[in-house]
């Protein structure tokens, strides 16, 4: 068994300002990396950029991380940063600004970076080091050595190794205070697939099942809630924070399985939030791992006390109402896409070969 994760970790109220001493130590220029939306919103950039002041730290703000970033907009950021001559880069945000913020990094040092070398990971110095504020509750990306891009061909990809992992990532439940029900429940539905996917992989250990079961046990209960139309207490936000970081720590171990694989297409091509894209595979692994390993997914039931039917029923009710049609020769032609090299199938249970595909792809495209 072999877990590696270097991150240190500090969550709870009032986490970023416990932090000062460590935040100044990394150096005197910074650039900040943002979607100028919900990093202002939460408050997370007035309490950064107030110790970074205060610690005589100048900083520049990068603002323009959309939904699903881009390489290209984290090579532009990362040439901002080597003009001014960051030391170290703080990405602020839910899951993209953080993807993001590393991959930023890893620009500043090399450059002459390009998107064919960074999905190579063929980039000669290390990034600088990079800290992470989260705002929202559901990717995980505080823990992880992963980033997800849009590439050029408007495809999602990801950059894993272990030069991504974050110096320091800080979280306070406070900041996904200001989440909307819908983002909560997307997010939320993001880290239970992670838990999910992480538990039933082929490559899960004694740890990520553990991170995993004790996750699902967090965010079950209360995605329930935001199901039913019921915005989250702050004492809840603490708790779907929490699942979501454990969600982190299991894929940290394992990544993710087919429904992230899949659910990357429903964003490229619908505009579907992510943890949405993903949840709308999940019922389809679910089914898909009863079948080719029902005692797996027994264990799964007995570990977290929560039966199979209540993750689909859970499933049913948060996802937001939308059919999506394809003809049988639209999902022929998707198949190649999820050819038997890809990882995320790899990595789930049973011999995932194109009539698995399709079945996947028509549980969500029902044809015409």
């Amino acid at each position: 068994m072999n877990f590696f994760m270097p991150t240190q970790l500090i969550s709870g109220h009032g986490a970023v300002l416990s932090c000062e001493e460590r935040i100044a130590s990394f150096g005197k220029k910074c650039l900040l990396v943002t979607s100028g939306t919900a990093a202002t919103r939460s408050g997370a950039l007035k309490d950064v950029t107030e110790i970074l002041n205060r610690n005589g730290i100048a900083y520049q703000i990068y603002d323009r991380i959309l939904p699903n970033p881009t390489v290209a907009s984290c090579i532009d950021a990362g040439q901002i940063g080597t003009s001014f001559g960051a030391e170290f880069v703080i990405g602020i945000g839910g899951g993209s600004p953080l993807d993001a913020a590393k991959v930023v990094a890893v620009s500043i040092a090399n450059p002459s970076a390009t998107e064919a070398t960074l999905y190579a990971q063929r980039w000669v110095n290390p990034p600088v080091p990079v800290i992470l504020v989260g705002t929202t509750a559901g990717t995980g990306s505080e823990v992880t050595p992963t980033a997800v891009l849009t590439n050029g061909e408007r495809r999602k990809a990801s950059i894993t190794g272990p030069a991504l992992f974050a110096a320091l990532s800080i979280g306070d439940p406070r900041y996904t205070e200001t989440m909307s029900l819908k983002g909560s429940a997307s997010t939320g539905m993001d880290a239970l697939c992670h838990c999910v996917e992480s538990f039933l992989s082929k490559t899960a250990t004694p740890v990520s099942r553990g991170a995993a079961v004790e996750g699902i046990r967090m965010l079950v209960p209360q995605l329930e809630r935001i199901a039913q139309g019921i915005i989250p207490s702050p004492e809840e936000r603490e708790i779907l924070y929490d699942g979501s970081i454990l969600g982190g720590l299991a894929i940290c171990v394992t990544g993710t399985l087919a429904p992230h694989s899949f659910g990357y297409f429903l964003t490229e091509q619908y505009d579907i939030p992510h943890g949405f894209a993903c949840a709308f595979f999940l019922p389809a692994l679910l089914e898909h791992v009863s079948s080719v390993d029902p005692a797996l997914c027994a264990a799964l039931e007995e570990r977290t006390g929560i039966f199979i039917g209540r993750l689909l029923a859970l499933t049913d009710s948060i996802l937001p109402d939308c059919r999506l049609e394809l003809q049988d020769e639209q999902i022929a032609a998707l198949l190649p896409r999820w050819d038997p090299s890809n990882k995320n199938l790899r990595k789930t249970p049973g011999c995932f070969d194109a009539a698995v595909t399709e079945r996947f792809l028509r549980s969500v495209f029902h044809p015409i």
